[in-house]
């Protein structure tokens, strides 16, 4: 029985889908207006924190304003670069406080933001990742048929 295995499939990026492997379909067009549109939610998510900090002024807070800012400022650099960083980390590499960064990267949202934005100048954030694990999975199968094809013939001969 002779069965001929397709080539493996990439997987799809959000709003990418599998256009990220040729760079087809708009690519380009669609990774210029994502980072955008990020850049636009974070100026539209600036100007709400900006709100939040003057009404907690206006109630009277000295020292809670300085302590919103502080917090505000530390969770969005820290959600920056953890989210920078797990667009070029292995899948299988989990860290042990992922969970923990959740709220974090919640409460500085801009930073995920803004990583989402500065990652769409260079690629498709998380392109990668998939492209490595594509290119591997392609070189497995290239391998295989290689394989099988020298295994063709007479056993005999």
């Amino acid at each position: 029985m002779s069965e001929k295995r397709e080539r493996p499939e990439p997987e799809p990026i959000r709003f990418y889908g599998t256009t990220w492997v040729d760079h087809s379909g708009g690519y380009l067009l669609r990774r210029t207006a994502l980072g955008l549109g990020a850049l636009l939610l974070a100026a539209a998510g600036a100007w709400t924190l900006r709100l939040a900090y003057e009404g907690s002024t206006f109630a009277g807070g000295g020292v809670i304003g300085v302590l919103l800012v502080v917090a505000l400022g530390l969770s969005s650099s820290m959600a920056f670069s953890r989210t920078l960083t797990d667009y070029t980390r292995e899948p299988g590499e989990a860290r042990s406080d992922d969970a923990a960064m959740r709220p974090i990267k919640m409460i500085g949202f801009l930073g995920v933001l803004l990583a989402y934005a500065a990652r769409s100048l260079v690629e498709a954030p998380g392109e990668k990742l998939r492209r490595a694990e594509y290119d591997r999975a392609v070189a497995r199968h290239e391998r295989r048929g290689a394989a099988r094809a020298a295994r063709r013939g007479n056993p005999a001969a």
